[in-house]
């Protein structure tokens, strides 16, 4: 859930810049004040780039970060909130979207979680091609924040927001699930697979996955239950922010393979 800068090294030094989030997270400000949603949106738009035109879905626009923003180069220290992954518009989140836009019928009128949402893309690519009902779920309170912020930008009513985390909680009633880039961790991917296993089991849910093809999500073994739907070439730009990733692709996860 990648961004849309110009430097071929956006992904390496947004990992560093992570990295170093996280060495100086007993830095960070706790006061109410700064916690404040008003606040918290104020950040995010004195701190972040609209961007858009050099992804896979161009009719987006979306906060993320950029080398003009502050924090690209600021001392890390100085940030107040948890890791920006909903910063970055990440190649999985990208195919997911462009997907869903390509291929409104998916969710017409259907009830959609957004699992792992990050600045909110997919749920905002739901929204638009015509989903009855979205939610967007992210354990980040402030990716909330930033959801509806990019809703704004693109003349959508924002999704509910949910910072619960939702994987291994008692499945509700969803038509479709998306989770874009979620696959990142061997652990996380293994959870996702008995959890999605219940939501099926219980409602019928259709799952459809976006990822580039990341090792832990190739080598999972979740990935034999996988139906490829769709393959997207990624941009140049976002090749480059990827070390080289050429394409991100949508699934179909069909237990029952």
């Amino acid at each position: 859930m990648f961004g849309l800068a110009s430097s071929s090294k956006w992904t390496s030094s947004v990992k560093t810049l992570l990295r170093a989030l996280r060495q100086t997270s007993r830095y960070r400000c706790v006061s109410n004040n700064c916690q404040s949603e008003e606040c918290i949106r104020r950040f995010i738009t004195e701190n972040t780039e609209i961007v858009g035109e050099q992804s896979l879905t161009p009719e987006l626009k979306l906060r993320l970060f950029t080398p003009n923003c502050r924090f690209w180069t600021q001392r890390p220290e100085l940030w107040p909130y948890s890791d920006p992954y909903w910063a970055i518009y990440w190649p999985g989140g990208q195919a997911l979207s462009r997907y869903l836009l390509d291929n409104p019928t998916v969710c017409q009128g259907q009830t959609v979680l957004d699992l792992g949402s990050g600045c909110g893309a997919s749920a905002l690519a739901a929204a638009r091609s015509g989903a009855a009902h979205v939610v967007a779920n992210d354990i980040d309170s402030v990716a909330a924040v930033a959801t509806h912020l990019n809703s704004d930008l693109n003349g959508l009513q924002p999704p509910v927001c949910l910072t619960d985390n939702m994987i291994g909680s008692q499945p509700a009633a969803f038509d479709l699930i998306l989770l874009g880039d979620m696959f990142y961790d061997e652990s996380l991917a293994t959870s996702l697979h008995s959890w999605l296993d219940r939501c099926i089991k219980s409602h019928g849910t259709k799952v459809l996955i976006g990822d580039p093809g990341r090792a832990q999500f190739e080598e999972h073994g979740i990935r034999r239950l996988l139906r490829p739907l769709a393959q997207f070439e990624l941009p140049e730009s976002v090749r480059e922010e990827n070390y080289g990733l050429t394409h991100s692709c949508v699934w179909s996860y069909m237990p029952e393979l």
